[in-house]
């Protein structure tokens, strides 16, 4: 189907932007995945961005997430609630001191929790640790209502807005295939 869809850049310039949100939820870890896992990368993508439209990787192969996976530029953290993966983060350093948050999302069941805020600024503070000069995001109205007011609630700055009519998939892939 045909859609009408907007994207949204943001940035931040300076860690001294960042706007922190910190929840003090028991149980609740958040850690850097230091083995590449073709697995991991695809249960990740497809359990928080499945209800999103988030289709362009859902149907790779292993060997493609396996590549994916071998990225050393990638950097993908996960958050844990009393032991099971509730969300991720992904961080790609880029030239000239840039850093990507390339995926950002909590898988459905742990949305409303405050963990949102939470995860976004672990996001920003690894990515200053990176040695970014920059950090910047992309998101689009087909994503999470809740995700570009987080983004902006951190203290990331809107630099770009782009609207296309867009060819999408008559419905979100899910977090697996016949979801």
């Amino acid at each position: 189907m045909r859609a009408e869809v907007t994207t949204y850049y943001l940035e931040m310039t300076s860690p001294n932007e960042l706007r922190p949100k910190h929840a003090q939820i028991e149980g609740l870890l958040v850690m850097k995945a230091e083995i590449p896992c073709a697995e991991l990368q695809h249960f990740l993508y497809r359990s928080v961005g499945g209800n999103w439209y988030w289709y362009e990787k859902a149907h790779w192969t292993y060997r493609q997430w396996w590549a994916y996976a071998q990225n050393p530029n990638l950097h993908t953290w996960v958050a844990y609630l009393k032991g099971t993966p509730a969300g991720y983060f992904q961080l790609e350093v880029q030239p000239e001191e840039n850093v990507e948050i390339v995926y950002f999302g909590l898988l459905t069941q742990f949305s409303g929790m405050g963990l949102g805020g939470h995860l976004l600024t672990c996001a920003l503070e690894e990515a200053w640790r990176l040695g970014a000069h920059r950090v910047w995001v992309h998101t689009c109205s087909l994503d999470s209502p809740a995700a570009l007011a987080n983004y902006l609630a951190r203290g990331m700055r809107l630099y770009k807005t782009d609207t296309q009519t867009q060819e999408i998939p008559d419905q979100t892939p899910g977090p697996w295939d016949g979801a």
